[in-house]
C-alpha cells in the first residue's frame, strides 16, 4: 500500500510539472460557444480502426446548456505541436478533456496549473511549519526551565486554538483584494504560524529527552557551544518525527487553502488552484448537470488518499486533517 500511495502522489507532482505540455489550452483561455460544455471524448474507432479524433462540440440550447456532437466532421488530434502534447486546429476545437467551466475555461488545464498552485503553497507553509516548530521546540527542549515553561505554554495555546476559524478570521482581516504574490506569501505564513505547534510539542520531548545522554555532557566537556550541539546533534535525532510530521501538514494545508478559496478569502479567480475552481463549481446551480467541474475535488481526494497510504505503509497513523 505504501507503494501505492507513494505512486499516486509522484504521479500528480509529475503532472503538475508537466502542466504546460500536457494541458491542451491555456488554462486562462475562454471559448465563448463553450460555456459549461462538456467533457470531449477522445474515438479511435471510426466505421473501422484509426488515428484518436474528436468530434466537435456544437451549442444546441444556451438555456439548457446542451451539446451535440458533431459526427459529420471527425477532427484529428496533433500531436506534439506548438510545445503541447496534444491539441487541436483552433478552427475545430476546443479539446476539453474535462470539460469547461462558467466561463468556457478549459477545466482539465486549470486542473493542472491549479495543482501547481495548491501544491506549492502546501509545500512552502509545510517547510516553514516544520522550520518553526523544530526550533522552538529545540530550544524549549534543550534550555529546560523558565524558557521551556514559556514556550511550552505558548504551544498549548496555539493548539487548542480552532485552527480553520483562526485561520479564516486572520485573512478575513486583511485586505481582500490583494495580488495573487501576496495572497500566496499571507496564506502560507498563517498556515506556518498555526501548523507549528504540532511539530514543536514533539520535538521538544525528543530533544529533552536526547539530552541526557552520555554523548551531550561529552559534547559539552569537549567544548560545544549550546547552539552546535543543538543544531549539530540534537535537531537531527528528530528528523523521522518531523518527516512524518510533514506527510500529515501538506494535505492539511492543501485542504485549508481550497476552504479559504473555497469561501472566497482565497487567491483570485483569475488564478487557477483547486480551491477557486471548488469555487466555481459551488456557483453551479445544478451541479449534477455539470460534474465535470468537481474535478478539483477529486484531485485533493486523490492526494490526501496517497499520502495516507504512504504513512500507513510505513506502519504509522493515518493523516489527520486539522485544518
Amino acid at each position: 500500500m505504501r507503494r501505492a500511495g507513494l505512486a499516486l502522489v509522484t504521479l500528480v507532482v509529475v503532472v503538475a510539472l508537466g502542466a504546460p505540455w500536457l494541458a491542451p489550452n491555456p488554462p486562462d483561455r475562454s471559448f465563448a460557444q463553450s460555456l459549461y460544455a462538456p467533457p470531449t471524448i477522445v474515438h479511435v474507432f471510426d466505421g473501422g480502426p484509426r488515428a484518436p479524433f474528436i468530434y466537435q462540440q456544437r451549442l444546441v440550447s444556451r438555456l439548457e446548456r446542451r451539446f451535440e456532437a458533431d459526427v459529420s466532421r471527425p477532427v484529428a488530434l496533433r500531436w506534439f505541436t506548438g510545445g503541447r502534447l496534444v491539441s487541436v486546429a483552433d478552427d475545430e476545437g476546443p479539446l476539453l478533456l474535462l470539460g469547461a467551466d462558467a466561463l468556457g475555461r478549459d477545466i482539465f488545464a486549470r486542473l493542472l496549473y491549479g495543482a501547481r498552485a495548491s501544491l506549492t503553497l502546501a509545500v512552502v507553509a509545510t517547510f516553514a511549519a516544520i522550520a518553526i516548530g523544530a526550533l522552538i521546540g529545540g530550544i524549549a527542549g534543550y534550555a529546560g526551565g523558565l524558557i521551556d515553561e514559556t514556550l511550552s505554554r505558548l504551544t498549548e495555546f496555539v493548539l487548542v486554538l480552532p485552527t480553520m476559524y483562526v485561520a479564516l478570521a486572520l485573512r478575513a482581516a486583511l485586505p481582500l483584494v490583494l495580488p495573487p504574490g501576496t495572497v500566496f506569501v499571507m496564506l502560507a505564513a498563517i498556515f506556518a504560524l498555526l501548523g507549528w505547534p504540532i511539530v514543536a510539542r514533539g520535538v521538544r520531548a525528543i530533544v529533552a529527552s536526547e539530552r541526557e545522554r552520555d554523548y551531550v555532557a561529552a559534547g559539552h566537556a569537549l567544548g560545544a557551544g549550546p547552539w552546535r550541539m543543538l543544531v549539530r546533534h540534537l535537531l537531527p535525532s528528530t528528523i523521522g518525527y518531523v518527516a512524518v510530521q510533514a506527510t500529515l501538514l501538506l494535505p492539511a494545508f492543501i485542504l485549508a487553502e481550497a476552504t479559504l478559496s473555497y469561501v472566497g478569502l482565497g487567491f483570485p479567480d483569475t488564478v487557477p488552484t483547486w480551491g477557486t475552481m471548488l469555487q466555481d463549481a459551488a456557483n453551479v446551480s445544478l451541479i449534477g448537470n455539470a460534474p465535470w467541474m468537481l474535478a478539483p475535488a477529486a484531485a485533493i481526494f486523490i492526494v490526501v488518499l496517497g499520502v495516507n497510504l504512504a504513512v500507513q505503509g510505513r506502519g504509522r497513523a493515518p493523516v489527520q486533517l486539522e485544518l
